[in-house]
């Protein structure tokens, strides 16, 4: 039966948007309380998003505040225009927590089997099978008898078995070998592409990102410093190369304009420095010194490595203000 206080779907609404999201957990020292704060979100639904950023960013209290686990202190969120918790929006997403919680004592049969009747109506049990056995796992062994890597299938089969819209995924991959990652991130990819499912994913690998996200959310510190489309981050930055200037602390030029910096590196002789590309157009090549420097495209990992690089912004700007 629908909720009479639920809003309708809104075919427009985001996959997941956040507007001021802010949470603080108890502690002694406001530092130390705040997880989130003046985090503004918006993820167009079927988008494959890579969620980064160093340990303590905030990343598993956006997630849990999306799937209804946690809720915010300060601002709001919302899944296809739906609060967290309500029928609709755990009809819609599915969310696999870092831990990988199964009960121990069931067998893998009885694992999918719960699925099924938790999620009646749209579980696909041919889905979560052939996850199961891609990894060669008995259905009749007991989750606390199986490896890592083996629970970590069987939780991944219990997301996929749901046929959400929107997944929400905690280091969903820590736990497998190269091999098995591999296998599961095509897995991933198909059920995106063949089903426009979204998929919010956060990682530390970031060598993996490239080929298989479209989409981008860095936190640090608790706030978003980055997001958007990949190919256009990627374009909107420029990767240079060249001799180092021994006079100067950064090794660049001392002409050179530092406000489009966003890294600079010395190693040795050699600067290496990412830059955001002039508002000239797509045609421009970039900013380098002269004719003896390199100028690129950055990848993605040297797009997010240099940005997680940059300074935290003064302590008593107006948002980390607001947000107190």
């Amino acid at each position: 039966m629908n909720d009479p206080h639920q809003a309708p779907d809104d075919p427009a609404a985001p996959a997941l948007s956040a507007a001021g999201l802010g949470r603080d957990f108890p502690g002694r020292h406001a530092a130390a309380r705040r997880a989130l704060w003046g985090c503004d979100v918006e993820l167009p639904p079927g988008r494959v998003t890579a969620l980064v950023g160093p340990n303590g960013a905030g990343k598993s209290t956006l997630l849990q505040l999306a799937a209804g686990l946690l809720r915010p202190t300060a601002g709001r969120v919302r899944v296809f225009g739906h609060a967290p918790g309500t029928a609709e929006a755990r009809r819609r997403t599915a969310f696999l927590a870092q831990e990988k919680p199964l009960h121990a004592r069931f067998t893998v049969a009885e694992t999918l089997r719960l699925g099924r009747e938790l999620n009646p109506g749209r579980w696909d049990q041919a889905a979560a099978e052939r996850l199961v056995r891609g990894g060669k796992i008995p259905f009749d062994a007991r989750i606390g008898s199986l490896s890592g890597g083996s629970r970590t299938r069987v939780a991944l089969a219990l997301v996929l078995g749901k046929r959400a819209d929107l997944l929400l995924l905690d280091e969903p991959l820590a736990d497998l070998d190269p091999l098995a990652r591999h296998e599961v991130m095509g897995l991933l990819m198909a059920e995106a592409a063949e089903r426009g499912t979204g998929i919010v994913m956060s990682t530390h690998v970031l060598a993996e990102l490239e080929d298989v996200c479209d989409h981008v959310l860095l936190l640090r510190d608790g706030t978003v410093r980055l997001a958007g489309d990949i190919q256009d981050l990627r374009e909107g930055h420029i990767r240079l190369t060249g001799r180092a200037d021994p006079m100067e602390r950064d090794g660049l030029p001392r002409a050179f304009d530092r406000s489009t910096v966003v890294h600079a590196a010395v190693a040795g002789r050699q600067v290496t420095a990412l830059v955001r590309r002039p508002p000239a157009g797509p045609n421009t090549t970039g900013s380098a010194p002269d004719g003896r420097w390199i100028a690129e495209t950055p990848s993605l990992e040297a797009l997010l490595l240099a940005h997680l690089h940059t300074p935290e912004p003064d302590a008593d700007t107006p948002a980390k203000e607001a947000a107190a």
